[in-house]
């Protein structure tokens, strides 16, 4: 039998001789008879023999290597533990021996070394790792790494879930990323995915690698931003950005971060999986804070990218040097990630100025913003009522931004976003309340909304909902669909199309949710006088409410709508603005204002007060004698004498020290005075009459003729005779309307009785 020294001074002497042909039936014989024996020994011999022939080559063993080395690699998968260990042991003389002449069975090599990494026995585990770093270093040295033949392998390995494969994948990355050489960040792409799973590995040794590989990538990346490929990456961090592993979700958060800053408009067209990722971090709680910051600051820089110049028409895009974008397949190395969430591009984006890319293609892309998509996404985090107040608060703030900078591509969106940015009214969270009526107030007075027949972005037809949104017609009645068949005043100033619609909407609200109007009414609409014009808002509010149908409702709303009059610090123009009626406006917004006060007998009184109209102030609580006195309205009064001391009505108390020329104001308190019952408030309305100087003069009220030296005479151009028929002809209604409850009231009794 020839010895394994034998084999390795026959192979040296055919060396010597330049015999290749003999050289290579030598190593047949090693491989086919020993090498892939049946027999353990004669395995073990191959191996032996082969690492010797290796050897005994020396330079010239690059000649060889794939005869070399395919029976060692054939011998990694041996079920004996030991045999595993020699062929480590010989393929490690081997490459020893080769050096960087192996490089071209690189992959072979890195796919068996994947397999004995995650070797049971420890010592093959050991052998392996000196196999390995000893390919690190050959690979190190070298600058023939033929890293296009190997990413293909790397990105299939890198979804190993064994723990030991991950290691070992993540080894060769950071080797391969510390290489000057070899530019793995163009191939990021292909194993970004499989990186981010590997960091939510449940070792710690194993995310902490990765952890400092992924960083050593994003320095990269902020180091050479004009050659990253971001749009091919960006998918993939809207999938992880929604990771439960809340390192996994920090870290892809950390990068969207950058990639938003470092690409600029490039990440438009995945606005809308971002927002998808974005949104629900901004409600964690303290435990999750880190991450919110940073959604916080993606939410914020990529609101930015959204400029006026989207609002231009789709056929004025701009232009921008742009490399072809992959598919979303292609951007995901596995077919699992599909389902995990990611929205592919869904628009178009143009680059700004300021970007920091300076693309190299020379491929032109039109490209320009497509709301569709993030407006979808905004609507559907809208009707989520599982999500943080934070997060509603920065849908709106979104859907604000987007009616500022794209107003007329908002406004196809407007009718289906309508419904339930009235229906957010009812959120717990004033915060919400005031970001949601800052989008209405901007949707209400925008020009864009005066341009009607905005139809879907889609060209499909949108039926009305809930909700209807028709435009009510300035000279006639209201759309049938529209609340019970209201009117709209020609005399109604209006800020465009849906300014009309919110305020039927609204008052419709109140209506439905009466809740809402007891504790959230007076804020709204407090709200919406600073947002909007508040002689606009009472105008067309009292205009609608004058042909409610629900009397009921209409006095509550008339009560309410006075009450925030009387009391704001908001409409203290407007209250100075009806104060004196001087100007046709004003007069015009008094009587459009008493018209629907007539639903309230006591606000109507107290509007009289407001705008100094005492004599027909009087003849209103004359009138009072004929209607039905209850608890409630003796509350009211109650409520007006307390409000007569308020600093509102500062200048009235004053004028009851002119008893001469304000005879008709003393009178109609003095009439409040008698309506009263013996009560907290009697006793102040009295206490502040008795401070009226020489009451024996308010004889000269009795006179028939007006006195010429009065404050302030009747406005021309109003019919107060008129006034007041209307408001017996509604106190008329209210009367039957109450009796008609009472009837259906005591029938329901008898019901109960049978």
């Amino acid at each position: 039998m020839i010895k394994w020294r034998d084999w390795a001074r026959l192979v040296r002497e055919f060396v010597a001789q330049n015999n290749t042909s003999q050289i290579k039936h030598v190593i047949q014989i090693l491989s086919q008879e020993f090498a892939l024996s049946q027999h353990p020994h004669s395995r073990k011999g191959g191996l032996i023999g082969l690492a010797a022939c290796s050897i005994a080559l020396g330079k010239d063993s690059g000649l060889y290597l794939k005869e070399l080395i395919e029976p060692v690699l054939t011998c990694f998968n041996d079920a004996d533990s030991r045999l595993r260990y020699y062929a480590c042991e010989a393929l490690y003389n081997i490459v020893k021996v080769a050096r960087g002449s192996v490089l071209p069975h690189f992959n072979v090599l890195f796919d068996g070394l994947s397999k004995l990494a995650a070797d049971p026995d420890p010592n093959v585990k050991s052998g392996s790792e000196l196999l390995d770093r000893l390919l690190k270093d050959i690979v190190t040295e070298s600058n023939q790494f033929d890293l296009v033949g190997f990413i293909p392998l790397l990105r299939e390995r890198i979804y190993s879930n064994n723990q030991y494969a991950r290691q070992f994948n993540i080894s060769w990355i950071l080797v391969l990323e510390s290489v000057p050489d070899i530019n793995l960040l163009d191939y990021l792409p292909e194993i970004l995915d499989g990186l981010f799973q590997i960091l939510g590995d449940n070792s710690k040794e194993i995310r902490k690698m990765c952890e400092v590989a992924l960083g050593e990538f994003l320095k990269e990346i902020k180091k050479n931003p004009s050659s990253v490929k971001f749009a091919e990456m960006a998918n993939i961090l809207v999938i992880h950005c929604q990771a439960a592993d809340d390192l996994i979700q920090l870290t892809a958060m950390c990068w969207m971060r950058e990639f938003i800053q470092l690409a600029g408009r490039v990440m438009l067209p995945y606005s809308s999986g971002i927002l998808t990722a974005v949104l629900p971090c901004l409600s964690y709680d303290d435990r999750k804070k880190n991450i919110k910051e940073v959604a916080n600051v993606c939410n914020q820089s990529l609101m930015k990218l959204v400029i006026p110049e989207d609002d231009e028409m789709d056929e004025a895009k701009q232009l921008m040097t742009l490399p072809a974008e992959p598919t979303s397949e292609e951007s995901l190395s596995k077919p699992e990630a599909a389902s995990s969430g990611s929205l592919d591009a869904s628009g178009d984006s143009n680059l700004s100025n300021n970007s920091i890319l300076t693309m190299t293609s020379s491929e032109r892309i039109q490209v320009t913003l497509n709301l569709d998509g993030i407006v979808q996404v905004l609507d559907c985090h809208l009707h989520d009522t599982s999500i943080g107040m934070m997060t509603r608060i920065a849908v709106l703030k979104w859907l604000y931004h987007l009616y500022i900078k794209t107003p007329r591509k908002m406004f196809r969106h407007t009718d289906s976003l309508f419904p339930i940015l009235l229906r957010t009214l009812s959120d717990e969270s004033d915060e919400v309340i005031l970001k949601d009526l800052e989008v209405l107030a901007e949707i209400a007075s925008s020009p864009a909304g005066q341009t009607e027949g905005h139809g879907p972005s889609d060209g499909s037809e949108v039926r009305p909902g809930p909700v209807e949104l028709h435009v009510p017609s300035r000279t006639g009645q209201l759309s049938s669909s529209g609340p019970k068949g209201l009117e709209c005043s020609p005399s109604t100033p209006t800020m465009n199309s849906y300014f009309y619609k919110f305020m039927i909407n609204l008052l419709k609200r109140f209506s439905s949710e009466r809740k809402l109007l007891e504790t959230r009414g007076a804020f709204i609409i407090r709200q919406l006088c600073l947002l909007l014009n508040a002689e606009n808002i009472f105008h067309s509010m009292a205009d609608i409410l004058l042909r409610e149908e629900d009397l009921k409702f209409a006095s509550t709303m008339v009560h309410t709508l006075n009450t925030i009059l009387l009391t704001s610090s908001e409409l203290f123009q407007l209250r100075n603005q009806l104060k004196d009626l001087k100007t046709p406006e004003s007069r015009n917004l008094f009587c459009c204002l008493y018209r629907s006060w007539c639903h309230n007998p006591v606000t109507t009184v107290s509007l009289c007060f407001l705008t100094q109209n005492y004599k027909h102030a009087y003849d209103l609580i004359q009138k009072f004698g004929d209607l039905e006195v209850t608890v409630d309205f003796l509350t009211e009064v109650d409520k007006l004498v307390q409000l007569i001391e308020c600093p509102i009505f500062t200048y009235l108390r004053l004028q009851l020290l002119d008893v001469k020329n304000n005879p008709y104001l003393i009178k109609a308190l003095y009439g409040l005075l008698m309506l009263l019952p013996q009560s907290s408030a009697f006793q102040l309305l009295s206490h502040r009459l008795q401070c009226v100087p020489n009451p024996e003069l308010l004889q000269a009220g009795d006179s028939t003729k007006p006195s010429t030296s009065f404050k302030r005479t009747s406005a021309p151009s109003i019919d107060y005779t008129e006034l007041l028929q209307h408001f017996e002809k509604v106190q008329n209604k209210h009367l039957e309307a109450r009796h008609q409850r009472a009837g259906r009231a005591e029938q329901l009794d008898r019901r109960v009785v049978l």
